[in-house]
């Protein structure tokens, strides 16, 4: 299985994360031998603020349309006030916050499953 994944930065500096995400969707759609065409994808996102890179997800699924890239819908993972979620090891010690990635990988695989 081949994943393409994008990463932005809980620093406060990373407020252009939209831009970043455009371009590496737009270089990845260009590349011939991996076209993201009717493929799916999963969206998750973690921020210092109370919306969870809710916007930023929502500017994602709408470049999504344009590429027709399948997302999962649900659940969808917005982890709000990031920065008292993870230890200082980087591990994510919320349970909730685990739960709805758990949940969102494995429908992920139902979807792959499906769409195949």
């Amino acid at each position: 299985m081949n994943v393409f994944a994008i990463c932005g930065s809980l620093r406060k500096e990373s407020f252009n994360l939209k831009t970043v995400l455009k371009n590496a969707i737009d270089w990845a759609s260009r590349q011939p031998e991996q076209p993201f065409d009717g493929k799916p994808a999963a969206i998750m996102g973690a921020s210092m603020s109370m919306l969870g890179t809710g916007r930023a997800q929502y500017h994602l699924r709408q470049m999504f349309v344009f590429l027709n890239i399948l997302p999962v819908n649900q659940p969808e993972v917005m982890i709000p006030t990031a920065q008292h979620k993870f230890d200082e090891a980087g591990k994510l010690t919320d349970e909730s916050a685990r739960k709805f990635i758990g949940q969102l990988l494995a429908n992920l695989e139902s979807w792959t499953k499906k769409i195949a």
